[in-house]
């Protein structure tokens, strides 16, 4: 656990120096976003690669953090921090109340239920007009203000910003990972007959990972509100929203801390080069090869690209006991 907390740091001082080393705002945007959609990953982990879990629906968590901030500063000027904390409890609670009927499901059937509680959500805001319903928010422009967590001269505030986020969630999961928590989780996801007859209270653990990852999920919400100053219902609450975060997760590795760091790092870049080199005729392009990567990594390799990754240490440590051996012998 000390070499993981090692290996953290040394990542996000790099991330750090990254956008002082590269300094076009489309590199520091592509940053801004790998580290929201990371975060994302990270929490989308919880539940599903530590809890066996396959959610569909965790774009209805990020909504939920991104109007319940912005509702608050476009129609009560009360700071976005605020209204990150208003979403974060919100999306707790919709998670523990959509949580008892829907871990009554298994499988497949919970994976179905996640996706239309999603699509449930989507409808009640597009309907709903105290939040501007299918209209959605354009939040005001104003003063570069840490309050308000604007700032229109630079975007390095808004990557260091994304920066802590990713640190508290990463420290948050890794936390959990090696936590008591953690190995029930991982025995709930291997048998849950297993770990009820070691007496494990599958429904309530499960229960807290779910509010867990909705909370997390629901800060990320509020960052990308404020960074991109506009959000809808159609936007936030879409299909497409779930799959990439479920997609990112996939490719870099399910179930280990850094594979949404290494989903992320391949799917956003590959997202925003199709999206200014093909502009609106490239909707969806990214999501197609990104499929396509899912596909041969699933058919390949089963863990992903941290599979990969794992499986040529152990070819190395391989190598290196063969050699000794032979040096031995001779």
């Amino acid at each position: 656990m000390v070499k993981d907390k090692k290996a953290l740091i040394i990542l996000l001082l790099v991330i750090a120096a990254l956008p002082l080393i590269f300094k076009s705002d489309s590199f520091h945007n592509i940053l801004i976003l790998l580290l929201i959609f990371a975060s994302l990953g990270e929490a989308w982990n919880i539940i599903t690669g530590f809890a066996g879990q396959t959610s569909f629906g965790h774009a209805a968590f990020f909504g939920i953090g991104a109007y319940a901030s912005s509702v608050l500063f476009y129609k009560f000027d009360i700071s976005p921090w605020i209204g990150m904390f208003a979403g974060v409890l919100t999306a707790a609670v919709v998670a523990a109340i959509i949580s008892y009927p829907c871990f009554r499901l298994k499988d497949s059937y919970f994976a179905i239920a996640t996706l239309a509680v999603a699509e449930i959500i989507k409808q009640i805001f597009v309907s709903w007009d105290f939040v501007e319903g299918a209209t959605g928010i354009s939040l005001p422009v104003m003063d570069d203000s840490l309050v308000f967590m604007q700032f229109n001269s630079s975007k390095l505030p808004y990557i260091y910003i994304a920066l802590i986020l990713f640190a508290v969630v990463i420290f948050i999961c890794s936390y959990i990972e090696n936590s008591k928590m953690g190995f029930y989780l991982k025995t709930i996801r291997e048998s849950h007959e297993v770990a009820e007859s070691i007496g494990v209270n599958t429904a309530n653990y499960k229960t807290y990972a779910m509010i867990i990852s909705a909370a997390l999920s629901a800060t990320a919400g509020t960052l990308y509100a404020q960074y991109i100053l506009y959000i809808d219902p159609f936007m936030l609450f879409t299909l497409d929203m779930s799959i990439k975060i479920v997609l990112l997760t996939v490719l870099g590795g399910i179930g280990n801390i850094y594979g949404p760091i290494i989903g992320a790092s391949i799917l956003i870049p590959l997202s925003e080069t199709t999206r200014i080199m093909l502009g609106g005729t490239g909707s969806g392009i990214d999501l197609m090869i990104f499929g396509l990567l899912v596909i041969l990594v699933a058919c390949f390799q089963p863990k992903g690209i941290i599979g990969l990754v794992e499986k040529a240490r152990q070819n190395i440590k391989k190598q290196k006991a063969g050699e000794g051996e032979v040096e031995i012998n001779s």
